[in-house]
């Protein structure tokens, strides 16, 4: 509410700064019609004294320029009769200067045009009415102060829309962050109103998504370092097995004995309790993760077109001109659409970062060899070093150089890889290699980038078996 009332303030004083000028110069319009017309009257007079000065004559013309004003012209100097209202000062004025003389009188002004008539000067004097002289005036400034409160309540309306919708993008993204704070790690806000808020939006959705990839992570370390301790526990329990036996309810032991057999029972008691909590805690982590962590599947072509919105209108405020090419259908890929996204991000983020603005980028997705490739390229400087980019936290541009890392560690779950050369607008060719789940079986060749890969993979598996020797038996 406090922008509307901002929003209807600034409208209010932009709309007096305009129409009260606007205001005065029709009222001062209106003004100088009134004396146009007066000027008009006059000059039928000054005309008909300029051919005759006979009494009768100019008294039809002055009778015949009154018209419906009520108030026919007075000449001075002649005995016309008629009502003057100028005082005698503005005549004497009007005659010493030789010039029409416009004087203020009660109930309006009055207009002094000299004429020398025969050696002498008369003085034609037209009233003119306060209401002749406003004439229209009061309509006009109701019609301005309607259209500055209709301008006002606009401005209003229009302000609250727009602070409506950045409120409410605003209130969501409050509300998610203290559902995260309270451990609701689930939730996510649709970004919306403006770029800011969107960005900010965007930003909050990938942090719940690495906040729940890294809660995942830190219980699948509980749930292998309680495997982990299973082997010294057994070795502890096997151990402790073969200690003598802790009965004591058979026999008659001596008080050293009895205390001996007592502690080798607790000591086994101790070792039962130890591996029931491990068991419990192997069960509840092991859980928790197969809930959050379940093996995802998304589109690639809708994940590029949705991240393409994004920066897209980054790339227009940046004068860069991009295209989209081949995610027009539907194409599964074995990736959680968050990780896809993130390593799509980090990507695109790079172009933005190390490239100048207006560098032309485009984005590619296709499906061949059983793999679905989807290549990043810009037209920027290029990569120098692209082993080195491909590292984890090796940069050599100021950053902790992981961007890269990201989108390798994505290519990696999909069974694919991410390889780096010069793209064909001039600047570094980003390819990430993600398997295609619904490729038929069929040996890979062994040529090119896929079959290099092919070959990667194989030769990380492959053992060599020596031949048996024929028996000489």
């Amino acid at each position: 509410m406090a922008l509307a009332y901002l929003g209807a303030g600034m409208t209010t004083i932009v709309a007096l700064a305009f129409l009260i000028p606007l205001g005065t110069a029709l009222a001062r319009d209106a003004r100088e019609d009134a004396l146009g017309e007066a000027a008009r009257r006059s000059g039928v007079v000054t005309g008909a004294l300029a051919v005759s000065a006979d009494p009768a004559a100019i008294r039809r013309v002055v009778e015949s320029t009154a018209g419906n004003t009520g108030n026919p012209p007075v000449v001075h100097g002649l005995s016309l009769g008629g009502n003057p209202r100028a005082a005698a000062g503005d005549v004497d004025r009007a005659i010493r200067t030789g010039t029409p003389v416009v004087a203020e009188v009660s109930g309006g002004v009055v207009r002094l045009e000299p004429v020398p008539v025969a050696g002498r000067v008369l003085v034609v004097e037209v009233f003119v009415t306060e209401a002749a002289l406003s004439a229209g005036t009061g309509g006009t400034w109701l019609m301005l102060i309607l259209v500055a409160i209709g301008l006002v309540v606009a401005s209003v309306i229009v302000v609250d829309r727009l602070a409506g919708k950045a409120v409410a993008s605003a209130r969501g993204l409050v509300q998610a962050a203290l559902a995260v704070g309270d451990g609701d790690l689930d939730v996510r806000i649709q970004p919306s109103g403006p770029r800011e808020l969107a960005e900010a939006g965007y930003a909050f959705n990938r942090m719940a998504d690495r906040l729940v990839t890294s809660r995942t992570d830190e219980r699948e370390l509980v749930a292998d370092l309680s495997h982990r301790l299973r082997t010294p526990l057994t070795v502890l329990r096997l151990d402790a097995d073969a200690l003598d036996s802790d009965d004591t309810s058979v026999g008659s032991f001596s008080a050293a004995e009895l205390d001996r057999r007592r502690t080798i029972r607790r000591i086994r008691q101790a070792i039962v309790t130890l591996e029931g909590e491990i068991d419990v805690l192997i069960n509840t982590t092991r859980k928790t993760v197969a809930q959050e962590a379940a093996p995802g599947s998304c589109d690639v072509s809708e994940v590029v077109r949705d991240r393409m919105v994004f920066w897209s209108a980054l790339a227009g405020d940046q004068n860069r001109s991009h295209r989209v090419i081949g995610a027009h259908t539907r194409i599964p890929v074995p990736v959680p659409r968050a990780e896809l996204a993130a390593a799509l991000d980090a990507v695109l983020g790079n172009v933005f970062r190390y490239t100048p603005q207006g560098t032309a980028f485009e984005v590619a997705v296709t499906r061949r060899d059983g793999y679905i490739a989807v290549r990043v390229d810009d037209a920027g400087p290029g990569i120098a070093d692209p082993d080195r980019a491909l590292r984890r936290g090796a940069s050599d541009r100021g950053s902790t150089g992981l961007g890269l890392d990201i989108a390798r560690r994505v290519a990696q779950q999909a069974s694919g890889s991410v390889s780096i050369d010069r793209a064909r607008l001039g600047g570094a060719s980003v390819v990430m290699l993600l398997a295609d789940p619904d490729a038929a079986p069929r040996q890979v060749s062994r040529f090119g980038l896929v079959g290099r890969l092919a070959r990667e993979k194989d030769a990380g598996t492959r053992r060599r078996w020596s031949r048996p020797r024929a028996s000489g038996d």
